[in-house]
């Protein structure tokens, strides 16, 4: 089990698995599609809490279109939620717009802080 920006995953083992996969594939569209968010026009990566101190850096990592869009994504769905309603169907999420972008860099930002805790706690030893 890979731990996630959401917590923990079962995906790169299902990802592997091409029978496991062609059976949960239909499963999570259906979800996908029953969730709601695409209608909204928010991307999976607009799901993450920002909260949270990596999630933070990885945001101001963002290119500034990327920050913009991403702005754009949430002021749209809050609107939505204010008149109880959702988009027109040509302005919903596509599955092939819904790249993860955040998820790289608050990946980064995770090796990084890995890193700095091993030097940070590196034991010296003199001969």
């Amino acid at each position: 089990m890979v731990l996630g920006p959401l917590g923990p995953s079962l995906a790169p083992s299902v990802l592997k698995n091409r029978s496991l996969y062609r059976w949960v594939k239909p499963v999570a569209d259906w979800y996908v599609n029953l969730s709601g968010w695409r209608r909204v026009g928010y991307k999976y990566d607009d799901l993450i809490p920002e909260e949270r101190p990596d999630v933070e850096r990885a945001l101001s990592r963002l290119t500034p279109r990327e920050a913009y869009d991403r702005q754009f994504r949430l002021k749209r769905a809050s609107h939505c939620s204010v008149l109880h309603d959702i988009l027109p169907k040509d302005q919903w999420t596509k599955p092939e717009e819904d790249v993860r972008y955040l998820t790289p860099h608050i990946e980064n930002v995770e090796k990084e802080e890995q890193e700095r805790r091993a030097w940070d706690n590196m034991a010296i030893e003199r001969k």
